[in-house]
């Protein structure tokens, strides 16, 4: 198996691992539909109905996935991305009632399997990662300075409220 970039793409997409893979795809994510709708759904959403267990299983599953695309040499960015659409779906799934909802069409296995194809196919997403990564750690450090500093002034009204 190959595990660089140079892989050779042709037989990346044929080959029988990764047919798995988009098997298993299918299966966590339009496996079943609702008749008289084009609405497809998998496993994720039903898994995700378990309290917290259903949402570990399914972002391991997940995480296993890309892991098992990772020895197809797919370059840093889309390993990056893939572990977004993964971090995405874990930590909106994992809210009760609206987490639930989500899965049913944020489809993350989906996502990755086309950002894989992508890098395949056309040859998209190359490069490291780094920059997503960057500016990802900026985002977070933004959001919980904005947290604490809301919460600061929210401390200082109501300490002056008595």
């Amino acid at each position: 198996m190959n595990h660089g970039a140079s892989a050779d793409k042709s037989h990346a997409l044929n080959d029988s691992t990764f047919r798995w893979i988009e098997s298993i795809t299918r299966l966590m994510d339009t496996r079943f539909s609702i008749p008289g709708t084009s609405f497809r759904f998998g496993l994720d959403p039903i898994l995700n109905l378990v309290p917290f267990a259903g949402n570990g299983i399914t972002v391991i599953i997940s995480f296993l996935l890309v892991i098992l695309m990772y020895r197809y040499g797919v370059s840093g960015k889309v390993i990056v991305k893939m572990v977004g659409n993964i971090a995405i779906d874990g930590l909106v799934g994992a809210i009760p009632v609206l987490g639930n909802l989500f899965d049913f069409y944020f489809k993350s296995n989906t996502r990755n399997i086309k950002l894989l194809k992508d890098h395949y196919q056309e040859g998209r997403h190359q490069g490291s990662g780094l920059g997503i990564i960057l500016t990802a750690i900026i985002i977070i450090f933004a959001v919980l300075g904005l947290i604490i500093y809301g919460g600061i002034l929210l401390l200082n009204y109501l300490i002056g409220l008595f």
